[in-house]
């Protein structure tokens, strides 16, 4: 056997090593555009903000609402709803207010009508409107 010849000659590492090279930039180059077919990174920095929100009631017949502390919020991505009985209703957002911040109030009136019992909330939903999360409720005073 010709041990010195062995350890010389190299001509198949070179096709070999090749082959793996573009199987692993084929493989890289798929999870790359995989990616920006599927959104996967669309929804990450869409996390629900933490915030607290007060309730103040005056009887049945108007509520106001005050940021508390946490996080600033664009009043664009907030929401009132209220409801009770297993149906809800939106109301008017707080796109007024601009940034709602720690100290910031809307004051909601009921159309024609009262609060009574009906749990209020407020929701915030992410920019491009693919998740939103109840950052604070509180049910009214009266009801059954």
């Amino acid at each position: 056997m010709k041990l010195k010849q062995l350890f010389t000659d190299d001509s198949a590492v070179s096709p070999v090593i090749g082959v793996i090279l573009m199987v692993a930039i084929t493989v890289i180059l798929a999870a790359v555009i995989g990616t920006f077919v599927l959104n996967l990174g669309q929804g990450i920095n869409q996390s629900a903000p933490q915030a607290s929100f007060g309730f103040d009631y005056n009887g049945t017949t108007d509520v106001t609402i005050t940021h508390q502390s946490g996080d600033s919020i664009e009043g664009n991505q907030l929401n009132t709803t209220r409801g009770g009985g297993g149906w809800e209703t939106s109301s008017q957002n707080w796109t007024a207010q601009g940034t709602v911040n720690a100290g910031t109030s809307i004051n909601k009136n009921p159309a024609g009508g009262d609060f009574n019992g009906e749990t209020i909330r407020v929701v915030w939903s992410s920019q491009n409107g693919e998740s939103s999360a109840t950052l604070s409720q509180s049910t009214a005073p009266g009801g059954s």
